[in-house]
């Protein structure tokens, strides 16, 4: 309503937009409606609408009509030619700007965005230029905001925000008293100056296995049926606020040298021993290490030792960008991406959710450990020297993408010999090469 020339909005109580409401604010944007008109159409404050469109912001590095995505500055008047040799295009241009690629390889490359994008409405949805616009994009898709929004929604009221310090404290108070005999009631109504936490939240720690005593622990715990569906908790449920796979695609296309390395988790059977893996795609080379359990503090451990045993320069060298998934053992990225010290040592993104695809890289060299070890199969039984050896064949095997050469000789040949000496790599000869689990039979073993 207008009452003396200044605008007056009925909000109702509902703050929250649903799908609904996202499908109009798309469609006013496409029209080229602002925040303003857009806010009386929903009975909204034109500052929840501005809010919800730059929260929901979908980036897209597309071209225009014919031609193809071109950020630089001087898209216009270059006459540049052959700028890679050879050319990495599948058509042969005459000019490279009318080429996807030459933002990446041109060295005179100086980045320029639309200023249209950092002021309302900040999208392009109802830009007319946009047929002849070969600069990024921002939109707003109402289907992929609702499912952020639903996402968002889901983790704040689920999941553990405690850090690994807060963890390891509470872990040195619970967890010897349990192992006594003492029920968590006692221990939370023993110990409330030490202790700040619930009841209810001692069992879910000890149930996700985050601290040192067990479910076996509890004498009343063993009584109850598990649930079928276990569910995961993350260490910190904000993990993914600025490590988002398009935000790894913005900084890959800045960083386009970056050398990128995935990471995820090899299960055999539930609740047993699992392996970390880290696969540095350029070179198709992977590291395999065993954990005894699935949590986020077996991660970080490994992530230091190898920070303790090659050295910062080294580790920073070959782990500059990590991408994962969403598991709960990824959950605490800064635990990665910083020393003990706050120094920045790396960078985590994550995929986008049941997006295995975007580190397809990582989950297509696992094919080769499930030579040695089926799906299904224990770890238990598996030592780390085995790993190491059976990581040391799948290695040395020769592929066809690498021009018939093998990860470690890729691999040596863009860090060289030391990083491979320090972590304890080796080449099998290539007539030696085995990929299956007749490497861990030994003497008197039955494996």
């Amino acid at each position: 309503m207008l009452y003396s020339g200044v605008w007056r909005y009925n909000m109702p109580n509902n703050k929250h937009l649903d799908l609904s409401g996202r499908t109009t604010v798309e469609t006013e944007l496409d029209k080229g409606s602002n925040f303003k008109r857009i806010a009386l159409a929903l009975n909204k404050d034109p500052s929840t609408i501005s809010k919800e469109v730059r929260s929901h912001l979908t980036i897209e590095n597309v071209g225009a009509f014919r031609m193809k995505y071109n950020a630089c500055v001087h898209r216009f008047k270059c006459q540049k030619s052959k700028i890679c040799y050879p050319c990495k295009s599948p058509r042969n241009y005459k000019l490279c700007k009318r080429c996807g690629l030459c933002n990446a390889f041109c060295e005179d490359f100086i980045p320029y965005e639309c200023p249209r994008l950092k002021k309302p409405p900040y999208v392009c949805n109802g830009c007319r230029s946009r047929p002849e616009c070969t600069l990024k994009k921002q939109f707003y898709r109402a289907d992929i905001a609702h499912e952020a929004y639903l996402s968002l929604r889901s983790d704040s009221r689920s999941g553990i925000s405690f850090s690994e310090d807060e963890l390891r404290h509470i872990d040195e108070i619970v967890s010897p008293l349990i192992q006594q005999g003492q029920s968590p009631h006692h221990i939370c109504v023993t110990n409330r100056d030490r202790l700040m936490v619930s009841e209810r939240t001692i069992y879910r720690l000890v149930d996700a296995g985050l601290i040192s005593a067990k479910n076996i622990d509890l004498p009343r715990k063993v009584r109850f049926r598990v649930r079928k569906k276990k569910k995961e908790l993350k260490v910190d449920k904000r993990c993914r606020t600025g490590r988002t796979f398009d935000l790894f695609q913005k900084y890959m296309t800045e960083h386009p040298d970056i050398p990128v390395t995935q990471m995820d988790t090899v299960e055999g059977k539930k609740g047993e021993k699992v392996l970390l893996t880290i696969h540095f795609v350029k070179a198709e080379f992977m590291l395999a290490f065993l954990r005894d359990y699935n949590d986020s503090k077996s991660v970080t451990d490994i992530f230091n030792d190898i920070d303790r045993l090659i050295g910062r320069d080294h580790f920073c060298e070959i782990f500059q960008v990590i991408v994962t998934d969403n598991g709960s053992e990824f959950s605490n990225p800064a635990a990665i991406e910083y020393d003990s010290e706050k120094n920045l040592r790396t960078r985590i993104f994550y995929c986008d959710p049941h997006a295995s695809w975007q580190k397809g890289s990582v989950e297509r060299n696992h094919e080769f450990i499930r030579c040695f070890i089926p799906k299904g199969k224990s770890f238990k039984k598996y030592s780390q020297d085995d790993i190491n050896l059976m990581m040391n064949h799948i290695n040395s095997y020769s592929r066809e993408s690498l021009n018939n050469k093998s990860p470690y000789e890729m691999f040596r040949f863009f860090y060289g010999s030391e990083i491979l000496d320090l972590l304890g790599c080796r080449l099998i000869p290539p007539q030696d090469v085995t990929l299956n689990r007749s490497i861990f039979k030994k003497e008197g073993d039955s494996k």
